[in-house]
């Protein structure tokens, strides 16, 4: 499909946006949690996490498709394919699980009762159990992606690519294609994938943040009763978690619009194609522009909502104007 000169400035607007924000977001916080010396700040090094994943699967898969719709043909052989398709599955699928992790943090952390529990005789640094939840969405998101790296090639569309283009995790790119032994190995791993990286997380960052406004909610119930809250540290901190709370909120809608968006249009398209082809082909630009939303628009949400960002802004603008 020939792709329109507004389209291409619409999305390199986006993905330059996207790779830019994530990449203020990585150095500003991250350059501040090095520059502390007590107890690391473990909000912002999720939030670190996840400006990561986003910048990591902007620059292997949007910028490639950057590249080819300015004209440049972009087509990888069989074993660049094998490769590129298992860093896309993973990558996808630890950004997704990336940015659920924020919500349930913020839900724990209001959830907790007691003051955290910091390391006073030992190193400063993040909690462990923090790091392990990191490394595990990592690891288990590695382990899963393998069969994208064993069942992927170069070549013509077989019966499981129509198939795949289902689940916005699993989509191949870039003249890639699944070569699954059978149809239904295929529809195995693309139901597997669209449940467990797509609408079991995104279930669970809505119940949790959810969780996370009520919990606020009572909490501030319980201080106007009170007016004063000697055994509950987190209800001193209530308008600074509330304002997480609304951050934490934008990002999850906006997350869910961009993947609804992007598989909504993908599918209408699989199954409609054949009916009017000129109106059919205008959903896969829809779909380019809602999946890269998220991962471009998510670091100036954060830059609203995030007091070190925001100083930072502050005084770029400042020195450009």
């Amino acid at each position: 499909m020939a792709s329109s000169p507004l389209y291409i400035a619409v999305y390199l607007f986006l993905v330059l946006l996207g790779n830019v924000g994530n990449t203020t977001v990585i150095a500003v916080v991250g350059e501040s949690l090095l520059r502390e010396t007590g107890a690391v700040r473990s909000s912002d090094l999720i939030l670190v996490n996840m400006a990561f994943s986003n910048l990591m699967v902007s620059l292997a898969r949007n910028s490639l498709l950057v590249i080819s719709d300015m004209g440049m043909e972009v087509f990888l052989n069989r074993n660049w394919c094998r490769f590129m398709m298992g860093v896309w599955v993973w990558l996808r699928s630890a950004n997704v699980w990336s940015t659920f992790f924020l919500s349930a943090f913020h839900f724990q952390t209001l959830r907790r009762v007691a003051p955290p529990i910091t390391n006073v005789h030992g190193h400063p640094g993040p909690p462990k159990p923090l790091i392990f939840g990191l490394c595990l969405i990592w690891s288990l998101n590695l382990i899963y992606s393998i069969p994208a790296f064993v069942f992927s090639r170069n070549g013509d569309k077989n019966s499981t690519e129509t198939l795949m283009l289902v689940s916005s995790t699993t989509r191949p790119l870039l003249g890639c294609i699944w070569d699954f032994p059978s149809v239904y190995s295929g529809l195995a791993f693309a139901t597997s994938s669209m449940l467990i990286h797509e609408c079991l997380p995104i279930c669970l960052m809505s119940v949790t943040n959810l969780g996370s406004l009520l919990t606020l909610y009572a909490h501030g119930q319980t201080r106007r009763a009170a007016n004063k809250s000697p055994d509950a540290p987190v209800i001193t901190r209530i308008p600074a978690e509330r304002r997480a709370a609304k951050v934490i909120l934008a990002l999850n809608i906006l997350f869910i619009l961009s993947w609804g968006g992007s598989v909504i249009s993908v599918n209408y398209f699989n199954y409609n194609r054949r009916s009017s082809r000129s109106s059919t082909e205008f959903l896969l630009i829809v779909a380019r522009i809602t999946n890269i939303t998220f991962i471009a628009l998510s670091p100036v949400v954060l830059a609203v909502g995030h007091r070190k960002l925001r100083a930072f802004l502050k005084s770029v603008l400042s020195r450009v104007i």
